[in-house]
């Protein structure tokens, strides 16, 4: 069977517009989290998100087609170039079918449905955009990034809420190890901060509030009221390893299992007892032979709402025994916001590069442990660690989890 490992990286997130920029402000520590600047959100109680800061759609996409598309297509359109460039990867080279793209997004381009029902109400119907059916569909940017980069293997998109990313990447991973494809882009994208969809969020009690936007996301302390919402996109190069050392690619991380599950128990709150997540970290665990004692660090979904924490220690405990006591376990969420079906391919990024630079990046905002959630969570400081194995763990509504295991690149 086919290993797997990771030669490249496309991040754009509220701390920076690539993969490196994104890393050096999580490991020292910095917020990206503000006042919102793309709507008026004057009426909202805590009106604050993760934006991208100066990033420029046009510099990704023609100008013609970015007429066209929706917000979230673009940030995945570039996410996968970047991480293509990082992997010093021509597609374009590669024998056909070798090259596939699953990209996922818990949302997508649903606003231009949004947008073109008020265009239907206000003006009738021969002002809705002819591009709109290609456009709003869940698949349309792994279509439209395969279209670019000459990418004519597998391809497809998955949906699965808040664990999207995640699932799509260990999807990916099992379309390599099978022999389906020597070569995939996997990973999600998310641009939710849109009126309609902040207004749902809010409706929902869900959001954080905090005067100071920085310190608004705090998982696992005792004083966390909500997550913060945030845009933006991760993609993986995820490569069979022999192809990978054939052409002499700089390696990150190798894949080492994966899994998903669901709580089967409710469509916003987890299952208390954490069985749903618990069940995905220890089948992706067996998948990929990883003994739990080996496991050094878990980047957790870590929303920083008082249910989810709470649940996803307990399930950690739960599964590792003894062993949790010895886990890192930080929650880049405090930074970076909630990226719904990005959060999971960005998160899973931060893992693999936890492993190739062997430092944790923190929780921020820690200030006041919690008695339900007592576990390591590498409070407000990243740390230098030894990492052999490391974890990325989601959770979406729905009640979808998933779990993605990563190995340090040791060159064996």
């Amino acid at each position: 069977m086919p290993r797997v490992v990771v030669t490249g990286l496309g991040l754009l997130t509220p701390l920076g517009n690539d993969a490196p920029s994104t890393w050096d402000a999580l490991v020292a520590g910095r917020s990206g989290i503000a006042r919102i600047t793309s709507f008026d959100a004057s009426a909202y109680d805590c009106p604050i998100a993760g934006e991208l800061h100066d990033w420029d759609p046009a510099a990704w996409v023609e100008p013609k087609l970015l007429r066209r598309i929706d917000r979230s297509s673009a940030l995945a359109m570039a996410a996968a170039q970047l991480a293509v460039t990082d992997a010093a990867l021509d597609v374009r080279a590669e024998p056909p079918g070798a090259v596939g793209v699953l990209l996922g997004s818990g949302i997508g381009g649903a606003h231009l449905i949004v947008e073109n029902q008020q265009l239907l109400d206000e003006k009738g119907p021969r002002r809705v955009s002819p591009f709109l059916i290609a456009h709003m569909l869940p698949d349309t940017a792994s279509g439209l990034v395969a279209i670019a980069l000459g990418a004519d293997g597998a391809n497809f998109a998955i949906t699965a809420a808040c664990s999207t990313g995640g699932a799509a990447i260990g999807e990916a991973a099992e379309l390599i190890a099978r022999g389906d494809a020597q070569v995939m882009l996997a990973g999600g994208f998310e641009a939710p901060l849109r009126p309609i969809y902040y207004a749902g969020f809010h409706a929902m009690r869900a959001l954080a509030e905090h005067p100071d936007p920085t310190q608004a996301s705090r998982p696992f302390d005792r004083d966390r009221s909500g997550f913060v919402l945030s845009e933006g996109a991760g993609v993986l190069v995820l490569e069979a390893l022999d192809h990978a050392l054939v052409r002499g690619a700089r390696i990150y991380a190798e894949w080492s299992g994966s899994a998903t599950s669901n709580d089967a128990f409710d469509m916003v709150a987890a299952a208390e007892d954490g069985r749903g997540i618990r069940r995905a970290m220890e089948r992706a665990l067996a998948r990929g032979g990883v003994a739990l004692d080996t496991l050094d660090y878990i980047n957790a979904h870590g929303t920083s709402t008082p249910l989810n924490d709470r649940v996803e220690t307990r399930a950690i405990r739960a599964l590792f025994g003894a062993h949790a006591d010895r886990l890192m376990v930080s929650s880049t969420k405090s930074m970076l916001g909630h990226m719904m079906g990005a959060a999971g391919a960005v998160e899973a990024a931060i893992t693999v590069l936890a492993c190739h630079h062997q430092l944790v990046p923190p929780t921020i905002n820690y200030r006041t442990p919690d008695p339900d959630c007592d576990l390591d969570y590498v409070p407000n400081t990243a740390r230098r660690a030894t990492v052999r194995h490391a974890m990325s763990t989601s959770v979406g509504l729905g009640g979808h989890n998933s779990a993605l295991v990563f190995a340090r690149w040791e060159g064996n």
